[in-house]
Protein backbone atom coordinates (compact mmCIF):
# COMPACT_ATOMS: atom_id res chain seq x y z
CA UNK A 1 0.00 0.00 0.00
CA UNK A 2 1.22 3.49 -0.86
CA UNK A 3 2.17 5.46 2.25
CA UNK A 4 1.36 9.09 1.76
CA UNK A 5 2.61 12.42 3.05
CA UNK A 6 1.56 15.93 2.14
CA UNK A 7 1.35 19.61 2.95
CA UNK A 8 -1.86 21.29 4.07
CA UNK A 9 -2.30 24.96 3.17
CA UNK A 10 -4.43 27.56 1.41
CA UNK A 11 -2.94 28.51 -0.98
CA UNK A 12 -0.27 25.84 -1.27
CA UNK A 13 0.59 25.59 -4.99
CA UNK A 14 3.82 27.56 -4.42
CA UNK A 15 5.19 24.99 -1.95
CA UNK A 16 8.44 23.24 -2.83
CA UNK A 17 7.98 20.64 -0.11
CA UNK A 18 6.77 17.92 -2.56
CA UNK A 19 9.93 18.27 -4.66
CA UNK A 20 12.13 18.20 -1.57
CA UNK A 21 10.50 15.23 0.14
CA UNK A 22 9.91 13.14 -2.97
CA UNK A 23 13.58 13.52 -3.89
CA UNK A 24 14.53 12.31 -0.41
CA UNK A 25 12.16 9.34 -0.64
CA UNK A 26 13.55 8.38 -4.03
CA UNK A 27 17.15 8.69 -2.87
CA UNK A 28 16.43 6.33 0.02
CA UNK A 29 14.67 3.80 -2.22
CA UNK A 30 11.33 4.32 -0.50
CA UNK A 31 9.24 3.60 -3.60
CA UNK A 32 5.99 3.01 -1.73
CA UNK A 33 5.96 6.56 -0.28
CA UNK A 34 4.64 9.73 -1.93
CA UNK A 35 4.42 13.38 -0.81
CA UNK A 36 1.77 15.66 -2.34
CA UNK A 37 0.06 19.04 -2.16
CA UNK A 38 -3.09 19.21 -0.05
CA UNK A 39 -4.87 22.50 -0.88
CA UNK A 40 -7.54 22.83 1.81
CA UNK A 41 -9.56 25.95 2.69
CA UNK A 42 -10.01 26.79 6.36
CA UNK A 43 -13.62 25.61 6.56
CA UNK A 44 -12.65 22.11 5.36
CA UNK A 45 -9.48 21.67 7.42
CA UNK A 46 -10.95 19.74 10.35
CA UNK A 47 -12.80 17.13 8.30
CA UNK A 48 -9.86 16.74 5.91
CA UNK A 49 -7.28 16.22 8.66
CA UNK A 50 -9.49 13.70 10.46
CA UNK A 51 -9.88 11.70 7.24
CA UNK A 52 -6.23 11.62 6.18
CA UNK A 53 -5.16 8.74 8.40
CA UNK A 54 -7.89 6.54 6.92
CA UNK A 55 -6.67 7.15 3.37
CA UNK A 56 -3.06 6.03 3.73
CA UNK A 57 -1.48 9.21 5.09
CA UNK A 58 1.33 8.76 7.60
CA UNK A 59 1.90 12.48 8.13
CA UNK A 60 1.51 16.00 6.83
CA UNK A 61 3.17 19.37 7.02
CA UNK A 62 1.00 22.38 7.75
CA UNK A 63 1.50 25.87 6.35
CA UNK A 64 -0.36 29.20 6.18
CA UNK A 65 -3.07 29.69 7.43
CA UNK A 66 -3.61 26.39 9.30
CA UNK A 67 -0.79 26.04 11.85
CA UNK A 68 -2.72 27.15 14.91
CA UNK A 69 -5.88 25.28 13.95
CA UNK A 70 -3.89 22.11 13.24
CA UNK A 71 -2.69 21.98 16.84
CA UNK A 72 -6.28 21.97 18.05
CA UNK A 73 -7.11 18.94 15.87
CA UNK A 74 -4.45 16.72 17.44
CA UNK A 75 -5.13 14.38 20.34
CA UNK A 76 -1.46 14.47 21.31
CA UNK A 77 1.08 17.29 20.96
CA UNK A 78 4.67 17.83 21.94
CA UNK A 79 5.45 20.23 24.76
CA UNK A 80 7.05 22.59 22.23
CA UNK A 81 3.98 22.63 19.97
CA UNK A 82 1.72 23.29 22.96
CA UNK A 83 3.97 26.07 24.25
CA UNK A 84 4.17 27.69 20.80
CA UNK A 85 0.45 27.29 20.18
CA UNK A 86 0.92 26.05 16.62
CA UNK A 87 1.90 22.90 14.74
CA UNK A 88 3.54 22.49 11.35
CA UNK A 89 3.84 18.70 11.44
CA UNK A 90 1.13 16.08 11.97
CA UNK A 91 1.50 12.33 12.39
CA UNK A 92 -1.36 9.87 11.78
CA UNK A 93 -1.26 6.57 13.70
CA UNK A 94 -2.96 3.39 12.43
CA UNK A 95 -5.49 3.62 15.26
CA UNK A 96 -6.55 7.09 14.10
CA UNK A 97 -4.59 9.06 16.68
CA UNK A 98 -3.36 12.44 15.42
CA UNK A 99 -0.15 13.81 16.96
CA UNK A 100 1.29 17.28 16.47
CA UNK A 101 4.82 18.64 16.50
CA UNK A 102 6.45 21.95 15.63
CA UNK A 103 9.67 21.68 13.62
CA UNK A 104 9.59 25.35 12.58
CA UNK A 105 11.20 26.40 15.86
CA UNK A 106 14.25 24.09 15.81
CA UNK A 107 14.43 24.47 12.03
CA UNK A 108 14.89 28.23 12.35
CA UNK A 109 17.63 27.92 14.96
CA UNK A 110 19.41 25.27 12.88
CA UNK A 111 19.29 27.48 9.76
CA UNK A 112 20.78 30.55 11.47
CA UNK A 113 24.54 30.75 11.05
CA UNK A 114 25.04 31.85 14.65
CA UNK A 115 23.35 31.38 17.99
CA UNK A 116 20.79 34.07 18.83
CA UNK A 117 21.89 34.00 22.48
CA UNK A 118 22.37 37.52 23.82
CA UNK A 119 21.05 39.37 20.76
CA UNK A 120 17.87 41.37 20.22
CA UNK A 121 15.36 40.15 17.66
CA UNK A 122 12.29 41.58 15.97
CA UNK A 123 9.71 39.21 14.48
CA UNK A 124 7.26 40.49 11.86
CA UNK A 125 3.92 38.68 11.90
CA UNK A 126 1.64 37.00 14.41
CA UNK A 127 0.66 33.70 12.79
CA UNK A 128 1.93 30.19 13.37
CA UNK A 129 5.41 30.80 11.92
CA UNK A 130 5.83 33.94 13.99
CA UNK A 131 4.80 32.10 17.15
CA UNK A 132 7.42 29.43 16.44
CA UNK A 133 10.12 32.02 15.76
CA UNK A 134 9.36 34.02 18.90
CA UNK A 135 9.37 30.91 21.09
CA UNK A 136 12.54 29.55 19.48
CA UNK A 137 14.44 32.82 19.91
CA UNK A 138 13.29 33.20 23.50
CA UNK A 139 14.28 29.62 24.35
CA UNK A 140 17.64 30.03 22.60
CA UNK A 141 18.54 32.93 24.89
CA UNK A 142 17.88 36.07 22.82
CA UNK A 143 18.26 39.07 25.11
CA UNK A 144 15.04 40.66 23.85
CA UNK A 145 12.34 39.47 21.46
CA UNK A 146 9.79 41.89 20.01
CA UNK A 147 6.88 41.25 17.69
CA UNK A 148 5.13 43.56 15.21
CA UNK A 149 2.02 42.95 13.18
CA UNK A 150 -0.16 45.08 10.92
CA UNK A 151 -3.00 44.27 13.31
CA UNK A 152 -1.61 45.44 16.68
CA UNK A 153 -4.06 43.37 18.72
CA UNK A 154 -2.67 40.15 17.22
CA UNK A 155 0.89 41.14 18.09
CA UNK A 156 -0.17 42.08 21.60
CA UNK A 157 -1.89 38.75 22.11
CA UNK A 158 1.11 36.76 20.86
CA UNK A 159 3.48 38.80 23.02
CA UNK A 160 1.33 38.31 26.10
CA UNK A 161 1.01 34.56 25.58
CA UNK A 162 4.71 33.96 24.90
CA UNK A 163 6.14 36.44 27.38
CA UNK A 164 7.78 38.89 24.98
CA UNK A 165 6.94 42.46 24.00
CA UNK A 166 4.87 43.87 21.17
CA UNK A 167 5.81 47.06 19.35
CA UNK A 168 3.61 49.52 17.50
CA UNK A 169 6.17 49.93 14.73
CA UNK A 170 9.32 48.03 13.75
CA UNK A 171 12.21 49.19 15.89
CA UNK A 172 15.93 48.46 15.94
CA UNK A 173 17.17 44.91 16.57
CA UNK A 174 20.24 42.81 15.83
CA UNK A 175 18.10 40.30 13.95
CA UNK A 176 14.97 40.91 11.85
CA UNK A 177 12.78 37.97 10.84
CA UNK A 178 9.83 38.23 8.47
CA UNK A 179 7.26 35.54 9.29
CA UNK A 180 4.49 36.95 7.10
CA UNK A 181 3.64 35.94 3.52
CA UNK A 182 4.62 39.40 2.24
CA UNK A 183 7.02 38.88 -0.66
CA UNK A 184 5.48 35.64 -1.84
CA UNK A 185 3.71 37.46 -4.67
CA UNK A 186 6.21 38.76 -7.21
CA UNK A 187 3.95 41.55 -8.43
CA UNK A 188 4.65 43.89 -5.51
CA UNK A 189 7.43 46.43 -6.01
CA UNK A 190 10.13 46.83 -3.36
CA UNK A 191 8.55 49.94 -1.77
CA UNK A 192 5.12 48.27 -1.72
CA UNK A 193 6.49 45.09 -0.18
CA UNK A 194 8.42 46.96 2.50
CA UNK A 195 5.42 49.16 3.25
CA UNK A 196 3.33 46.07 4.00
CA UNK A 197 5.96 45.17 6.60
CA UNK A 198 5.85 48.64 8.17
CA UNK A 199 9.31 49.42 6.80
CA UNK A 200 11.06 51.79 4.41
CA UNK A 201 14.23 51.09 2.46
CA UNK A 202 16.29 53.23 4.85
CA UNK A 203 14.86 51.47 7.91
CA UNK A 204 15.92 48.08 6.58
CA UNK A 205 19.51 49.32 6.68
CA UNK A 206 19.35 49.43 10.49
CA UNK A 207 19.20 45.64 10.76
CA UNK A 208 22.58 43.86 10.45
CA UNK A 209 21.00 40.42 9.96
CA UNK A 210 17.74 39.91 8.03
CA UNK A 211 15.85 36.63 7.66
CA UNK A 212 12.83 36.11 5.42
CA UNK A 213 10.72 32.96 5.83
CA UNK A 214 9.44 33.47 2.29
CA UNK A 215 11.39 31.57 -0.35
CA UNK A 216 11.41 32.13 -4.11
CA UNK A 217 13.90 32.14 -6.98
CA UNK A 218 14.52 35.90 -6.79
CA UNK A 219 15.08 37.93 -3.61
CA UNK A 220 11.99 39.21 -1.80
CA UNK A 221 11.64 43.00 -1.46
CA UNK A 222 12.92 42.71 2.13
CA UNK A 223 16.02 40.69 1.26
CA UNK A 224 16.74 42.81 -1.81
CA UNK A 225 16.78 45.94 0.35
CA UNK A 226 18.84 44.27 3.07
CA UNK A 227 21.46 43.14 0.56
CA UNK A 228 21.70 46.64 -0.91
CA UNK A 229 22.55 47.84 2.60
CA UNK A 230 25.19 45.13 2.99
CA UNK A 231 23.34 43.19 5.69
CA UNK A 232 23.72 39.46 6.18
CA UNK A 233 20.64 37.67 4.86
CA UNK A 234 18.99 34.27 5.04
CA UNK A 235 16.05 33.26 2.89
CA UNK A 236 13.34 30.74 3.59
CA UNK A 237 14.91 27.97 1.52
CA UNK A 238 17.35 26.93 4.25
CA UNK A 239 14.65 27.18 6.91
CA UNK A 240 12.33 25.07 4.75
CA UNK A 241 15.09 22.48 4.43
CA UNK A 242 15.87 22.39 8.15
CA UNK A 243 12.30 22.03 9.35
CA UNK A 244 11.47 19.62 6.51
CA UNK A 245 14.35 17.33 7.43
CA UNK A 246 13.10 17.13 11.01
CA UNK A 247 9.56 16.30 9.83
CA UNK A 248 10.88 13.66 7.43
CA UNK A 249 12.69 11.87 10.25
CA UNK A 250 9.59 11.94 12.47
CA UNK A 251 7.44 10.33 9.76
CA UNK A 252 9.87 7.78 8.38
CA UNK A 253 12.42 7.10 11.10
CA UNK A 254 15.10 7.56 8.43
CA UNK A 255 17.95 10.08 8.32
CA UNK A 256 17.08 12.54 5.53
CA UNK A 257 19.59 13.15 2.69
CA UNK A 258 20.02 16.90 3.15
CA UNK A 259 22.01 17.64 0.02
CA UNK A 260 19.52 15.73 -2.13
CA UNK A 261 16.68 17.74 -0.59
CA UNK A 262 18.50 21.05 -1.02
CA UNK A 263 19.32 20.33 -4.66
CA UNK A 264 15.73 19.34 -5.42
CA UNK A 265 14.37 22.60 -4.01
CA UNK A 266 16.94 24.72 -5.81
CA UNK A 267 16.36 22.90 -9.11
CA UNK A 268 12.59 23.34 -9.05
CA UNK A 269 13.01 27.02 -8.17
CA UNK A 270 15.54 27.58 -10.94
CA UNK A 271 18.16 28.69 -8.42
CA UNK A 272 21.79 28.11 -9.44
Amino acid sequence: MMRRLGILGWPVAHSRSPAMHNAALQALGMKDWRYQLLPVPEDLLAETVRALGQTGFVGANVTIPHKQAALGLAEQASEAAKAIGAANTLMFAPDGMISAENTDAPGLIAALDESPRGISALVLGAGGSARAAVWALREAGASEVSVWNRTPARAQRLARELGVRSVSQPDHADLLINCTSVGLERSASEPEGLNQLGLTFDQVGKYPYVVDMVYRSSPTPLLAAAREHGARTLDGLEILLAQGALSFELWTGRTPPLEVMRRAVRDCMGVV
